[in-house]
Order: structure tokens, then C-alpha cells, then sequence
């Protein structure tokens, strides 16, 4: 999902707020819970995000069983690649008592901060806590309000377009600028068409890209335009040594 390319169908809301929901939050509580508001909801097909509230904003719901589980067979971490991937804004939502999180499942604590570390951390993902499916739900609509109404923001479902190497090649070159993500690293490439026009913008044109604002522009363009200075320091210091790849290496699995 990372490395296609994320095409956007916008949904018309008709002036109420509107959420997407995956199929497969129609039987929870949350999604009952959901309906009791005043919001539209679009039920989709979801491949990355259970709740899709605005064009940049996708919600990932678990409870904490859910949680634990998927850090056991390793879904949570694919997940979490693609809703990064996908969404400027992803949000995970998790539901239920903190403290079962320590109880629940037979998982040393260390393993569980270093998860939790992980995901807001390596994948910039904020976490919001919910003690049940009532507030999950509550959550999800203010986050729509917020987004559709005060940020006047529309509401977009995305498909998948299976990208060439080129162009993963290309949006991975543009994401690695600091303050760029790989949203807005899409964005910069439809928008300027080449990675090397894209080095050689200034501010203004910079901030045509939806999503980058003054701060940002300044940033990315002073990244692109400082001149290099090499560490004294590093001068004449030999290279790291080359990684071994024979068979006595030393293997360390984190469980």
C-alpha cells in the first residue's frame, strides 16, 4: 500500500458529516454506538483503516485483546506501515482498561512499552485511549466534526494503483526530506512531476502543495539549500567495518 499509488474518489456528504466505516465494524458496539449520531455512515471495502473521517485522517480501532493479538502474529506492525502510508493524519484508537493491557495475554510489560514506544515513535502514529465502545464512537464523530466542519476538510476514500519501481524509487528519494512524509512525498511528485524540479523549488511553490503550510516550506526549503559541512571531527576516521554475512552470525529475534 506504501508503494502504490493512493488515488482519491471523493465522497459527497450532502452537507451532513460523514464517516466511512469498514464492512467489518458493523457488528461492533463502537459502530452501534456510532449510529446514534447525526452522521452518515458510508459502509466500504476497507484494505487499510476501520474508520475514514476526512481526506487525511484514517482511524485504526482495537480493542486491547486485539491489540496484544496482533503484536503476536505480527499483523500490527503491516498495519501500521500502511496506515502511515496512506494517511496524513492516521489515528489509532485504543479501546477498553489500560490495565488489562498488562493482563490480559501471558506478555512481558517490556515488550508491551516498547510496542506502544514503537507506534507513536518509529511510525508517528498518536495513540487515544478509550475506556469503552461509547466513547470510542464519540471520538471517532468529534474527529469528523473536526475535520469536516471546522477544517473544512472532504471526505475520500482511496484505491490502490500498483506503482512501478521508478516510482517507488522516486516518493522514497522525496520522503526522505525531513518535514515530508510519504503523503505529502505523493503530493510533491503529481504536483512538480520530478524529483530534481522538486530540489530546485522555492518557498511559493513549495506551499501549492496542499498540506504545507509557511513553517513547513521554510523548512523543506532550507534543508534542500544549505550548503553541506562536513564534521571536523569525522575527518580521517576510518569507515565502518563491513556487516558479516557468513553463517556464524549471531541472530536476535525480539518477541
Amino acid at each position: 500500500m506504501m508503494a502504490g499509488e493512493i488515488r482519491a474518489q471523493r465522497v459527497l456528504t450532502g452537507g451532513r458529516i460523514s464517516i466511512i466505516a469498514d464492512h467489518r465494524e458493523r457488528g461492533t458496539k463502537a459502530c452501534e454506538w456510532l449510529r446514534t449520531y447525526d452522521a452518515r455512515i458510508i459502509e466500504k471495502q476497507l484494505e487499510v483503516a476501520d474508520y475514514i473521517v476526512s481526506d487525511r485522517v484514517g482511524i485504526e480501532r482495537k480493542t486491547v485483546n486485539d491489540l496484544l493479538q496482533s503484536v503476536l502474529d505480527q499483523r500490527l506492525f503491516r498495519q501500521l506501515e500502511l496506515m502511515s502510508g496512506t494517511f496524513e493524519k492516521p489515528l489509532l484508537i485504543i479501546e477498553g482498561d489500560q490495565k488489562t493491557l498488562f493482563e490480559a495475554r501471558n506478555m512481558h510489560p517490556n515488550t508491551i512499552h516498547g510496542v506502544l514506544s514503537s507506534i507513536t515513535l518509529d511510525y508517528r502514529i498518536p495513540i487515544i485511549w478509550t475506556h469503552s465502545p461509547q466513547v470510542t464512537a464519540a471520538q471517532i464523530y468529534w474527529t469528523a466534526c473536526r475535520e469536516q466542519v471546522a477544517g473544512k476538510r472532504g471526505l475520500q476514500t482511496r484505491a490502490c494503483k500498483k506503482a512501478s519501481s521508478v516510482q517507488k524509487q522516486q516518493e522514497f528519494i522525496v520522503a526522505g526530506i525531513p518535514s515530508v512524509n510519504s503523503v505529502l512525498s505523493k503530493r510533491l511528485l503529481r504536483e512538480f512531476r520530478t524529483v530534481k524540479k522538486i530540489f530546485s523549488l522555492d518557498e511559493p511553490d513549495i506551499m501549492k502543495v496542499d498540506g504545507i503550510g509557511n513553517k513547513k516550506a521554510k523548512s523543506i526549503w532550507s534543508v534542500l539549500n544549505a550548503p553541506y559541512e562536513d564534521d571536523p571531527g569525522e575527518r580521517g576516521k576510518p569507515g565502518p567495518a563491513a556487516p558479516s554475512f557468513g553463517r556464524n552470525r549471531t541472530k536476535t529475534t525480539v518477541k
